[in-house]
């Protein structure tokens, strides 16, 4: 069998048309399939369809402010103090324990004990998960990656997964029994699946990779764009002073350091595409059926047509032309646009004055937290890259906290 036909395409405009097109399914993550077979993100048509329209529910802004202003600040202070309280802390472990302590909450992974040690195991799963969902760019044996990431799923779903399965069920039988409202039910993606089940029918594995992909989603997603805002913002010590005061101090402009970073730094440097059908876009890209389409982001998102011609530059102040986001095309677009979007990195103002309603996300809010508690680089420990990634992800990024 021969290769399939590859074709990229750099440009802002045809990157912004490949992902409006029906006939091109995901690809980006057929080698980490461990994880991602059958979630969201990967179905297509009818079934991806099916299943976006009940998770859409979820994700609603007046959800997105419970979870901004009520339920995220207690999760940030608690698990920043003993940080602040030790002087010190690396921000790549300490992201991902604060974005999954939330994004736990959003999948329906429960955690009854509530205990430090129970914590540190869920996050110890979600490190490997999220190696087996990005094991195309993993640098090691990928065989033995595989077979390690399968072992950790099947622990994980005794240990949290199957324990969190049986309390909703035990809850949604005294919703059918009349002793319990449906709407006291929990607002997670677990309920909803098995509220759903008579629709979806949906296998025990694939419920498994469901919750694991929201686990590492909104954890993994959300700690990256964290750490590298961080990186930005602490760089302006140095270069401009003036918005490093401003990112302390106003919220609109952080969260839109944050849009910058994730427009420079998208969590993914490419998106993927098979075509299922001859597809061509307005530029003229001819993509055949069968072809295999590479979206290069960091090209599309660095496109001076529109982004200027510092469009390489982290800059907060950037003016846009109309229909640009601020943060270019790196949470997709169509029908696999970025379930939880709004939540992590807010809505973009386009302009105007934030109302009192207006959603910053919860990375600003988490940013704005270690910003508030005096956060600075270690100079005694520079930070430094993953080596096992080509992603560019930090390794480590040690700051410390003025006492």
């Amino acid at each position: 069998m021969s290769d399939p036909v590859e074709i990229t395409v750099a440009s802002y405009a045809s990157a912004r048309e490949a992902f409006r097109q029906k006939e091109l399914r995901q690809a980006l993550y057929d080698e980490g399939d461990v994880v991602m077979a059958d979630v969201l993100v990967n179905l297509h048509g009818a079934d991806h369809r099916a299943r976006r329209r009940l998770e859409n529910r979820l994700f609603r802004k007046d959800t997105h402010r419970r979870y901004e202003r009520e339920l995220f600040p207690p999760i940030v202070a608690a698990t920043l103090a003993p940080h602040v309280a030790e002087g010190r802390a690396e921000l790549v472990g300490l992201s991902h324990e604060l974005m999954m302590n939330l994004a736990a909450s959003t999948a329906g992974v429960d955690r009854p004990l509530g205990t430090r040690h129970e914590t540190m195991r869920l996050y110890a799963y979600l490190m490997v998960f999220i190696q087996g969902a990005t094991l195309a760019h993993h640098t090691g044996d990928h065989d033995a990656k595989r077979a390690e990431v399968r072992a950790a799923l099947e622990a994980w779903d005794h240990e949290f997964l199957a324990p969190s399965i049986a309390r909703r069920r035990a809850l949604i039988d005294q919703v059918e029994a009349g002793t319990l409202d449906e709407a006291e039910l929990p607002r997670d993606v677990l309920t909803t699946l098995l509220l759903h089940d008579g629709e979806l029918h949906l296998p025990p594995e694939v419920v498994r990779r469901e919750i694991a992909f929201f686990l590492l989603a909104g954890a993994h997603t959300s700690a990256t764009a964290f750490v590298r805002t961080l990186h930005h913002v602490f760089a302006m010590a140095d270069h401009r002073p003036e918005d490093l005061e401003r990112a302390r101090t106003d919220l609109t402009f952080l969260q839109r350091c944050v849009h910058e970073t994730v427009r420079l730094q998208p969590s993914s440097p490419v998106a993927m595409r098979w075509a299922l059908a001859d597809v061509e876009l307005p530029d003229g890209t001819t993509i055949p059926e069968g072809a295999r389409l590479t979206i290069d982001l960091m090209a599309a998102n660095r496109d001076p047509a529109a982004f200027g011609p510092d469009a390489d530059a982290f800059d907060p102040h950037r003016v846009l032309p109309g229909g640009v986001a601020p943060w270019g095309l790196s949470f997709g677009l169509g029908m696999h646009a970025c379930i939880g979007q709004d939540l992590a990195a807010g809505v973009d103002p386009l302009g105007h004055e934030v109302d009192e309603d207006h959603l910053f996300g919860l990375v600003p809010v988490a940013v704005r937290a270690v910003l508030d508690a005096g956060g600075r680089p270690d100079p005694a420990e520079p930070p430094a890259l993953d080596p096992e990634s080509s992603r560019g992800y930090w390794g480590r990024y040690p700051v410390v906290f003025p006492p």
